[in-house]
């Protein structure tokens, strides 16, 4: 396995931030099932993608691509969850909680 550092893939894109961007959205894509563009070598998908980068294999359209992928619809939180809140609180000292809501200082 080679050994992949930020310099090499910082020749491929305008800074760091962009690599991160860059970087984070083709590992999601290798580890969600993407082909890879390289030989993966038992590589996890971060490094993968960093090699990717490095080998010029993956350009700066790939952010601009796939943006409405990147984003959440209602679909993607779980609203119908219910959480139920004590109505009293206690403690073993104190099992049923009296005087806890009060403001009793017992």
């Amino acid at each position: 396995m080679a050994r992949i550092t930020v310099e090499d893939c910082l020749e491929k894109t305008e800074n760091r931030f962009e690599l991160v961007l860059l970087a984070s959205k083709r590992a999601r894509q290798l580890s969600r099932g993407a082909a890879s563009l390289l030989d993966e070598e038992d590589d996890k998908p971060t490094v993968l993608a960093l090699r990717e980068i490095a080998a010029g294999k993956i350009e700066r359209s790939l952010l601009e691509d796939d943006e409405e992928e990147d984003r959440f619809d209602s679909s993607d939180f779980h609203t119908d969850a219910v959480v139920e809140f004590p109505t009293r609180m206690g403690n073993e000292n104190n099992p049923t909680g009296d005087g806890l809501l009060k403001g009793s200082a017992e």
